[in-house]
């Protein structure tokens, strides 16, 4: 593999052994033909989930020593990136890696940030529910007009990961970051599937309000981002 491949995609992992062997085979037949390296970040993971995926010459593994959330793992992977093209995605199997070259296409057409939304979402009623409900005041609130930041499933050009702040919570405000450093963002419908293996990691009750006090965090962080540019002498 080369120093510099064409794509990165990130994955973040805790506790999915399960569920990496088949991911990894999927994004091996999404990207054939690609120059592209995969980068799984165990996140502390407490079963043998970094055991379980292959390694080769285009995979590399960053391994937390213990549980430090999703927000850490992809900022990890997303700095550890080398592609001149980011993208991220779930390790649960939820997101379809076949969707991956459509969103590749859409930074090929201009898009500074490409995000999936779940057009058809296969989780229970109340997790649908209480997820549009969360979407519909962030997207209003921070002004990033994302339907749908929950899905993990994103592209992104490696410029835009210098609007990128790390603290915890920083995975649903991507597209608020990008957006407010003047980056250009769209969405497109991608699939999603009911999960096989494992459980969720994340409940809605346990982290609605840390996400509220993080979109205030936010909204005040993007009020007060310096925007200059320097003039040609």
């Amino acid at each position: 593999m080369s120093d510099s491949p064409e794509i990165s995609v990130v994955v973040p992992v805790f506790n999915e052994e399960e569920n990496l062997p088949i991911l990894q085979s999927e994004l091996r037949a999404a990207l054939a033909g690609l120059d592209y390296e995969l980068i799984f970040v165990d996140d502390g993971s407490t079963d043998r989930s970094a055991e379980s995926i292959e390694r080769a010459a285009n995979v590399r593994v960053l391994r937390f020593e213990k549980n430090t959330g999703q927000s850490a793992a992809l900022y990890a992977g997303i700095k550890a990136a080398r592609g001149r093209t980011i993208v991220m995605i779930d390790s649960d199997l939820q997101n379809d890696p076949a969707d991956i070259p459509r969103l590749i296409a859409e930074i090929s057409r201009g898009a500074d940030l490409v995000c999936g939304f779940r057009a058809r979402r296969k989780d229970t009623l109340s997790k649908r529910l209480t997820s549009r409900i969360a979407n519909f005041v962030r997207s209003r609130f921070t002004r990033d007009y994302v339907r749908d930041t929950g899905c993990t499933l994103k592209a992104m050009r490696r410029g835009c990961a210098d609007a990128l702040v790390p603290f915890k919570g920083m995975h649903r405000f991507i597209p608020a970051l990008i957006r407010g450093a003047g980056f250009t963002l769209v969405e497109i419908p991608v699939n999603h599937r009911p999960r096989r293996f494992g459980q969720t990691k994340y409940g809605f009750g346990s982290r609605a309000w840390r996400a509220t006090m993080d979109m205030f965090g936010v909204r005040w962080l993007l009020l007060r981002r310096l925007n200059y540019k320097i003039r040609d002498s």
